[in-house]
């Protein structure tokens, strides 16, 4: 093989492993920072995976939060209809947190099928609800009971 086809072969492989390379590690960096949604019924039936930080929505259920009287921590269930998920967190809730309204979590899920959050977001307006949560409200049939950030049981 002549000299230079040689050296260019050698550059060409070269790259090649480079991007390669580059490729992986940016896959392996990606899949540790993807957060899975899963709603209460997911996390219920045990479909969530324990230690993993994962997102879950629903909504609040009415008169499910307990709050800590010497400290932050706020205890609530979440639903989707079906099931139903305790939220434990530590911290100042937002605003617009309240109950019968959308919510999705941050957090992970322990042993005892409880999810401990490090992160609550709360709708921002009255007409929205993260798509996550309308899309398993209406998988449950329990999105016609919600209307304007209030929800109607029909038990």
């Amino acid at each position: 093989m002549n000299p230079v086809r040689k050296k260019r072969l050698f550059i060409v492989l070269a790259i090649l492993a480079g991007v390669g390379i580059a490729v992986a590690l940016a896959l392996s960096a990606l899949q540790q920072n993807i957060n899975l949604f899963y709603t209460p019924t997911q996390i219920a039936n045990g479909e969530a995976p324990e230690g993993t930080r994962i997102r879950a929505g629903g909504l609040v259920e009415t008169g499910s939060v307990r709050r800590s009287s010497d400290s932050l921590s706020v205890s609530f269930h979440v639903t989707d209809g079906a099931e139903t998920v305790t939220i434990n967190y530590q911290g100042i809730l937002p605003d617009l947190f309240r109950e019968g309204q959308g919510i999705v979590a941050l957090g992970r899920v322990n042993a005892d099928g409880v999810l401990v959050a490090d992160e609550v977001l709360a709708k921002h307006d009255e007409n929205y609800m993260p798509p996550e949560v309308s899309q398993a409200l209406e998988k449950s049939g329990m999105m016609k009971h919600y209307e304007g950030g209030k929800q109607e049981y029909a038990k």
